[in-house]
């Protein structure tokens, strides 16, 4: 290919200024590890101060790891115009759980902005929707979606819309004067879309199911029903049928359940979507998108295609994740989950190593991948790739189907069509097989192929996976965004969300299918495994950070110190590397555009998260891994979307914290109340010194820094103890808090 007909372009992302800060902040935490052995005499505290920040040296070497030569890819769609023939066709997945959290409006919008992206042939395009939910609703609300997508797409197309979701797209734009009757009047019919969805509920469809749509629904349970499939559209009929524009094929599916049958979650239900979209249009790309994201680039197909058919060595893009980003964000970050630097610094970084991790939603995958097939480079899988395995070996592989044993064979040898060559509906039988709780026994199905089991972040373990089998992944750095997504809105909902994922990730870390096994015996190579440590290890930093935030509140109640001492140069190390430290963060924040209030707000989430989630999570896995417990999967709670594009909770328009029952509130709210108590007995100790003695001298400053500091970290639980309502802490919480503090308060009582 001709440079000047390039699809993509790896740039690399200078950095020396940022180098040599790395490489001083590690100066600074070895002198200070050094001088914390010289000073071990002086008591216990030093020894945890050692053990603690000798932790954290660790984790600024392996997040040093990961920045050090980041890159980005550059795409160039407009390049594919000479090779649309060449272009694959693309199964689009998305998966939702529960209507209440995840509401079908919500999915409604999802899907209709996958309809109407920019293809050149949309007849190698479809969209699969799996409801774990099985909620005759979403079902319903996916239907009047379909009739609605006849409108919406075209006028999209025709128009130029950027934005195709319609929910932003009405609240982010007004009509200009040649198409305003056109907007009106899709407005309008978006409008009646909206108020047949939200005022539809399960009863009313049941009752009235003159047409016989919502039959199968009528027995069944949530947790225990047969699997559900409905074309919902047939782009090749309406075709054949010249009703107009065409749009991708539409596909619900609801997985069967029983009770007795473990379901895996979200790795569960993409399964299903993989087999289900394989015996029926078998593409060989997968895009999967979680219900609250939505296409906000159109051309977002294309960048992807830039990067799957860019690379002389298809190695090099084995999957493209989209880094994920959000909308309607709240001012100044004030939960810490627009993860925006994480995004630019580690995340980048991480496409100069072997790749981006899979982050579960907005990622193209080759389907060859998911069934487990090795890059070109490895000859001991040529067989495999020459299509050569047998009929037994692929039902071995893939279950009974003879379909499905077929569509992997047709993916195995690359003899696929460009376009779907059957009639989908034809194999809704099929689909329902592939779709039963027990086809995976006796398979392959989440161990070598498909997403993996073994993890509540099944995410992250897929793509370690297809990492460990040498293949590369790549990012794609698009203006505007590829794809939007909401973020949760509140207290309990952020540290629930990541509470989740810090306890799959420690679940990965642990068990049998722990990174370094992969490096030593696999293709993954080493710096990619630090750079998944960095976020493996996010819940066994909760005791180190628990135990470092403890030392300030311990040391006043004892009269001890646990900082070196002023006359001692170590104090200056720990000064210069609290500084540099801040400062660094700081410009990093600056650097990616964003306020100093914003960089405080993450910096103190941070703080809360580690000492909240995190900890509850190292908890749980601890529990599980001795056989006391197990873990147990919670869906976020997402925004409502609504035909203005304004989510729907209070929470939202203040950017407080709210607070419920839950455990994860117990940690922060004792560690909040412990530092109070100190500092007043702290303060309480020496005004009764200075009484009697009238030396004036204060020897523990730093600790009343650190716990003054610990306050600020923890206001919003400050104001919790006193707060109200939904913004004040529950009694039980504090009443556990309260049992914890003079537990702790006890065992450190001098003799």
């Amino acid at each position: 290919m001709s440079s000047a007909m390039k699809l993509q372009e790896r740039v690399s992302v200078p950095r020396t200024a940022w180098k040599l800060a790395d490489i001083f902040i590690l100066c600074l935490l070895f002198a200070l590890l050094s001088c914390r052995v010289a000073s071990l005499r002086e008591g216990g505290a030093s020894v945890a101060a050692l053990v603690c920040e000798a932790w954290f040296t660790f984790v600024w070497i392996i997040n040093m790891n990961i920045k050090w030569n980041p890159v980005r890819f550059n795409t160039y769609p407009e390049n594919l115009s000479q090779r649309t023939d060449e272009l694959p066709a693309v199964d689009m997945l998305v998966t939702t759980a529960d209507p209440e959290l995840e509401p079908p409006l919500m999915t409604v919008n999802t899907v209709l902005s996958l309809l109407a992206v920019d293809y050149p042939d949309v007849d190698k395009l479809a969209c699969y929707v799996s409801d774990d939910g099985c909620s005759p609703v979403t079902c319903y609300a996916l239907r009047e979606a379909a009739g609605f997508a006849r409108l919406w797409v075209p006028f999209c197309k025709r128009h130029g819309v950027g934005v195709r979701a319609p929910f932003m797209y009405f609240a982010s734009s007004r009509p200009e004067p040649e198409l305003a009757g056109d907007w009106t009047f899709i407005k309008s019919e978006y409008d009646k879309l909206v108020s047949r969805i939200e005022s539809a509920d399960e009863g009313s469809l049941l009752r009235h199911d003159d047409a016989a749509d919502f039959t199968e629904f009528k027995e069944a349970k949530r947790g225990d029903h047969p699997a559900i499939v409905k074309v919902l559209w047939d782009n090749s009929k309406s075709s054949r049928t010249g009703s107009g524009d065409g749009f991708p094929n539409l596909v619900y599916v609801s997985r069967e359940k029983t009770r007795k049958h473990d379901h895996h979650y979200k790795a569960g239900a993409m399964n299903v979507l993989a087999r289900v979209s394989a015996v029926m249009t078998n593409a060989p790309i997968i895009l999967n998108m979680d219900c609250d994201m939505f296409v906000n680039n159109p051309q977002v197909v294309l960048h992807a295609m830039c990067l799957l058919l860019g690379f002389n060595d298809e190695t090099c893009s084995g999957f493209v994740q989209v880094p994920q980003r959000f909308y309607a964000k709240l001012k100044d970050d004030p939960f810490g989950n627009q993860i925006e630097v994480l995004r630019e610094k580690l995340l980048g970084g991480l496409s100069g190593l072997q790749g981006i991790y899979y982050l579960g939603t907005g990622c193209f995958h080759r389907r060859k991948i998911i069934y487990g097939v090795a890059p070109p480079s490895f000859a001991a899988v040529k067989h495999e790739r020459q299509g050569s395995l047998t009929y037994e070996d692929l039902r071995t592989k893939f279950g009974a189907s003879v379909e499905l044993a077929e569509s992997a064979r047709n993916i195995y040898s690359r003899e696929i069509p460009l376009k779907p060559m059957i009639d989908i509906s034809s194999r809704i039988q099929v689909a329902k097989q592939v779709s039963s709780c027990n086809y995976e026994t006796g398979t392959h199905w989440g161990q070598e192929i498909g997403w993996s089991y073994g993890s509540m972040a099944e995410d992250i373990l897929t793509g370690q996976r297809i990492h460990s089998a040498g293949w590369k992944s790549t990012s794609p750095d698009t203006n505007p965004p590829a794809f939007l997504g909401c973020a949760p809105t509140g207290g309990p909902a952020s540290l629930t969300q990541y509470k989740r994922w810090a306890t799959g990730l420690l679940e990965i870390l642990l068990g049998p299918n722990t990174p370094i096994i992969a490096t030593i015996f696999k293709r993954l190579q080493f710096r990619q495994y630090l750079g998944y440590l960095v976020f493996y290890v996010w819940s066994m930093r909760a005791p180190f950070e628990l135990c470092y935030a403890l030392l300030g509140p311990f040391c006043l109640f004892r009269n001890h110190s646990f900082l070196l001492k002023a006359s001692n140069h170590g104090f200056s190390i720990q000064l210069a590397l609290f500084l540099s430290y801040n400062i660094y963060n700081f410009v990093e924040y600056m650097e990616c555009g964003l306020s100093a209030r914003t960089w405080w707000n993450n910096m103190r989430m941070q703080r809360i998260v580690s000492l909240s989630s995190w900890l509850l999570a190292f908890l749980s896995v601890v529990l599980k891994t001795i056989g006391l417990s197990k873990t147990v999967f919670e869906v976020t709670r997402k925004d409502k979307s609504t035909s203005d594009g304004d989510p729907s909770t209070h929470e939202t328009d203040l950017g407080w914290f709210t607070f419920d029952s839950s455990p994860v509130f117990i940690p922060m709210t004792a560690v909040a109340i412990l530092n109070i108590v100190t500092i007043a007995i702290g303060v309480w100790r020496h005004a009764i010194f200075w009484m009697t003695t009238g030396n004036h001298d204060c020897q523990n400053i730093g600790e009343f820094l650190c716990c003054g500091l610990m306050i600020l970290y923890f206001w919003p639980f400050i104001k919790g103890l006193v707060g109200r309502g939904r913004y004040g802490i529950p009694w039980n919480v504090k009443l556990k808090a309260w049992v914890i503090v003079v537990a702790f308060l006890y065992f450190c009582r001098g003799d």
